[in-house]
Formats: C-alpha cells, structure tokens, sequence
C-alpha cells in the first residue's frame, strides 16, 4: 500500500504550475482580444510562416505536438492559390493560435509535393501531432473552411489534448512585462494552499482546494493540473503495487489493469513507461476499453504538462496507432 504522504516531486515541478497557468491565460487572452478584433493577435507573423524542406522536420512535424499545423500547397501561377491564400492567412489571425499556417510553394519544394500525394493545387492538409491528414483541394468557400478548421481545431484537442500554440507577445511587451510588477491574481492564496496541501499528501484538501477555485474559474489552468495531480495520487493511495503489476503483467488486455499500473508507473516516475503501456493498450483494444485508456492517457499529459518532450513523444505514438 501507497502511504498518504507520497508526493510528486519527483515527477512534476510544482512550481511551474504558476508560470504555465499564467502564460496560458495571457494566450487565451489573446486570442480573445483577436477575434474580437478581428486582427492578428501582436505575434501574428508566427501563425504564418514559410516552410522548406530542410525546415519541415522543426518546423511542421515537431510544431505538431503544440498545436495543428495547417499546410497550404501553393505556386505563383496558381490563380486559385491567390485566392485562397490571403484567406487562410486572415483565418489564421482570427484564430489566433489554435492553428498554425505553414506555406509550401510547391515549385521550390517538389518532395514534399510528392510525399504528400498532393493531385493539384491548392491543396490543404493538415499535421496533428505528427500525422497527416488531408482537409480539401480548390478555392472552398469560406464557411466550409471554417467548419473544416472547427473540427481540425476540436479533433486535436479531444484526441491529443493539443489545444493551440500560446501568442507569444512582442519583444517590447515583453520587457515592458518583465519591469512591471505583477499583481497577485484573485486565488493565489487558494492555490498556494492547494499546492501545500498535495506536496504533504493531504489529497482530500487539495482536491477540494482547487475544485472551489475552478468552481469560479473553470478554465483556470493551475488549479486544472493540480487537480489531477491530486486526483492520480488519490487513485493509487489504495492500491498493493506489487499485485497491480503482476495483474497487468498477466493479463495484457485487461485495460483497466493496465490503466491501473499505468498510474502506478507515473506516480514512481516511469513516465515512458506509463505513456508506453496506454498507447499499446489503445492500439489493442477497440470501443469502450479503447476511449478508456486514450482517455487516461490525456489526463495522464495533463499531470506531466504539454512542453515535456515525453508528452510530445507520446502524443506522436497515439496518433500513429489512432489514424
């Protein structure tokens, strides 16, 4: 049996909750400012940008684990391409961030062109979390676009927890930001407390802790990881490692055990190794047992965080043994 005073220390840095929950809240910010506006958020230029061949592996494949890159095949005699370029640029201002725009003259870029299977131009493509997925070909109308991006948009972020690329702000803002003092937010003390609470194994505290801040402010980043922090180091409080493990040793294709060893390997650390069996576990299995440990492991990238390189690695594997 697990004691009550584990702590995840070893697994996440709890200090760093404040910090990511305060730049996803700025990029949310943003985002709302732009599409209220109507205009690119101050890093606009970042939504858009020109790829290569020798830039796809950084720029597109890595890129894809943030956030969805959307891929505009194009050429200067291409009379449509004129027309749907300018659109897809304006729509990605709009957006601000929950897609990427990667530009690919296909002239310059004939291996691409070709590894893609693209038939004719514009062709728009789309790369989630390291796979390929074909949107549409031609000038469509807008409002198809638009439901096309909105599906884009909700497949990445239900199927791989990719919710978009935080607006990073002008490098002037962000000196302008690093000489202001910064105001204590609303529940800092809250979420200070919480955060003492799941570092000293009090998990009935924290949890309560951080749900009454998210009872006010459910998007609240922090208080959404520390929450299933908490909620992990509860699920496993009870369980016999050693009987668990051999349970899943045993029988492979009981997802539940396997979930259950899963939680098991992230709270000892095993971070790959949780990830690793999740994935296997949904390649395995279909309906029911299949969306029960895709969804377990999506909880499981929320409690490392999205910018840890083995969350972003395990991203790449479940969107292999999904598409």
């Amino acid at each position: 049996m697990q004691p009550r005073n584990m702590s995840m220390s070893g697994v996440v840095d709890l200090a760093a909750l404040k910090a990511a929950g305060e730049a996803k809240q700025k990029a949310e910010q943003a985002r709302a400012e732009a599409a209220r506006t109507g205009q690119a958020p101050a890093s606009g230029a970042r939504l858009v940008f020109d790829v290569d061949e020798a830039g796809f592996q950084q720029d597109v494949l890595q890129r894809s684990t943030e956030v969805p890159v959307v891929i505009d095949f194009w050429a200067e005699w291409c009379e449509p391409c004129k027309q749907l370029g300018p659109l897809l640029e304006r729509l990605a201002g709009e957006y601000a961030g929950k897609f990427v725009l990667a530009k690919i003259d296909v002239d310059a870029n004939q291996m691409l062109f070709q590894q893609f299977g693209v038939q004719g131009i514009p062709a728009v493509f789309a790369v989630v979390a390291g796979q390929p997925i074909p949107l549409f070909q031609g000038a469509a109308p807008e409002a198809q676009i638009r439901q096309v991006l909105d599906q884009l948009v909700q497949a990445a972020e239900q199927q791989f927890g990719i919710v978009g690329a935080p607006v990073e702000p002008q490098a002037a803002d962000e000196q302008e930001q690093a000489e202001a003092p910064v105001p204590a937010g609303p529940y800092d003390a809250l979420l200070e407390a919480a955060n003492q609470a799941l570092d000293s194994g009090d998990l009935g505290g924290a949890i309560q802790a951080y749900k009454n801040v998210l009872s006010d402010d459910p998007a609240n980043p922090e208080a959404t990881l520390g929450l299933a922090q908490a909620e992990l180091l509860r699920r496993v409080q009870d369980l016999d490692p050693q009987a668990v493990r051999k349970e899943a040793a045993e029988n492979p294709a009981d997802v539940p055990a396997q979930i259950r060893a899963a939680d098991l390997d992230l709270v000892g650390g095993h971070v790959e190794d949780a990830f690793g069996r999740l994935v296997d576990a949904v390649k395995r299995n279909a309906g029911d047992d299949r969306e029960a440990a895709r969804l377990r492991l999506l909880e499981l990238f929320q409690v490392i965080g999205a910018d840890d390189p083995r969350v972003t690695a395990a991203r790449t594997a479940l969107a292999r043994v999904l598409f």
